[in-house]
């Protein structure tokens, strides 16, 4: 089927194989002295991303949890109702019972509605617009055309009013491009980049948008014979609080990682001081695994743009598609001392989530060539507990529901605005 037929997208050593299907990164190649590196975790079969949920896709059109309930909107004095909905009863009963293996509280109940809900943008197929793009800009165009034809595709989705109980009509495009590197040891860099407009004609409509790429990190499964652990990687977030959550995984505040050592990231190994279930939304004891970053860490470029500045000269394309600076800190790097690679990000999101894959089985999914599995499913030699690091960049759980983010970072979008997010995540060796 068309969904999962890779679209290439690559620029000297990197190469990605990105399906429509949920915009999901099937593969993520890095040629390092003559050897193959898959960068990304998944199944060998682009078709069985339906079966292994949220494996380097996008996630929308709101990234983890939101209260399942009728929550009233205002921003800049627009209002709208949204039913957020809960993702339904397989899902829950499955999430249910692993925790109970686990003898672990189960955090998936009919009060949490999962990244969009019962059937979000990771489970949708998308169309490549390259040639045709609506939210990117003349200026961003000719940036974009200035490239090699093949190192870059845009992808958009067309969202209906009440869609999983989100209010507005919501056109979305995702710009992905690999750019070279500056030096010679970078490798290049990966950019992605979500614009989103809601399209409702002259009725002022405001929704709920928060998206980021659900991809999961292992530096060192492609190295014959090494251990899929993820534990020995090293992880240095810019980051100085976290959410705190409650039964449910829903947040209550945030917390300083100072006081709790296991998430203070400054370059200790993953599996130093590693909590019981990981790095983990769902899994972890009372502090959730959502970052914070530290004041100037991320990117000042803007998360929502003024519809009346959104002009055919407006661009915030070039600096991305240049190759990074070694001036500007990396709000957060993973590096691994076996394969020798480092993945260097950036972002203009506020936050970001960390799972190191604690709901996955040996026993369940597919394991890919590349990093010595059968590729069957249901082979029993699928990604454990801890044999990847999903990094995924995105606004505070829920803002929307804090009184202090009224009218600023509430992660709402109304019909007078568009919105704007890039992650860039550069290879280095």
């Amino acid at each position: 089927m068309a969904e999962f037929q890779p679209v290439e997208v690559k620029n000297g050593a990197l190469k990605l194989e990105v399906l429509p299907y949920g915009v999901t990164i099937h593969r993520f190649l890095a040629e390092v002295n003559g050897k193959t590196h898959d960068l990304v975790i998944g199944p060998e079969h682009p078709e069985d991303h339906k079966k292994q949920k949220y494996t380097n896709t996008i996630v929308g059109r709101y990234a983890n949890r939101i209260p399942v309930a009728t929550h009233t909107l205002e921003r800049a004095g627009i209002t709208s109702q949204f039913e957020a909905q809960a993702n339904g009863m397989m899902f829950g009963q499955m999430l249910f019972h692993l925790r109970c293996e686990l003898k672990l509280s189960p955090s998936e109940t009919p009060r949490v509605s999962l990244h969009g809900g019962p059937v979000g943008w990771d489970a949708v197929s998308w169309t490549e617009v390259k040639s045709n793009p609506s939210l990117f800009t003349e200026a961003e165009i000719s940036q974009l055309t200035g490239l090699s034809s093949d190192s870059y595709t845009i992808f958009r989705y067309v969202s209906p009013d009440g869609d999983q109980g989100y209010p507005g009509k919501l056109v979305a495009e995702t710009l992905i491009a690999v750019v070279k590197g500056p030096e010679e040891r970078s490798l290049g860099s990966v950019v992605i980049v979500y614009r989103a407009k809601l399209d409702e004609g002259e009725k002022k409509v405001v929704t709920p948008v928060n998206l980021t790429q659900h991809w999961g990190f292992n530096l060192d499964a492609s190295l014959e014979g090494h251990s899929l652990s993820t534990k020995g990687n090293t992880l240095v977030l810019q980051a100085d609080q976290m959410v705190v959550r409650d039964a449910d995984s829903l947040s209550t505040g945030f917390a300083n990682t100072a006081q709790i050592p296991a998430h203070t990231h400054g370059g200790k190994a993953i599996g130093e001081l590693y909590p019981e279930g990981g790095y983990d939304p769902s899994l972890t004891p009372l502090p959730d695994d959502y970052y914070l970053l530290k004041q100037g860490a991320a990117s000042a470029a803007p998360t929502r743009i003024p519809q009346t500045e959104f002009t055919s000269d407006l661009d915030l394309i070039k600096d991305l598609i240049q190759p990074a600076t070694a001036t500007r800190i990396a709000a957060a790097k993973l590096t691994s001392k076996a394969s020798g690679l480092t993945l260097a990000f950036d972002s203009n999101q506020h936050g970001l989530m960390v799972y190191t894959n604690g709901l996955s089985s040996v026993s369940k999914g597919a394991r890919k060539l590349f990093h010595g599995g059968s590729g069957i499913s249901g082979n029993g030699d699928a990604y454990g507990p801890g044999d990847a690091v999903f990094v995924e960049f995105h606004h505070p759980l829920a803002a929307f529901l804090e009184s202090e983010n009224k009218d600023k970072e509430d992660t709402l979008l109304t019909s007078d605005e568009i919105y704007h997010n890039f992650v860039k995540c550069e290879v280095l060796i």
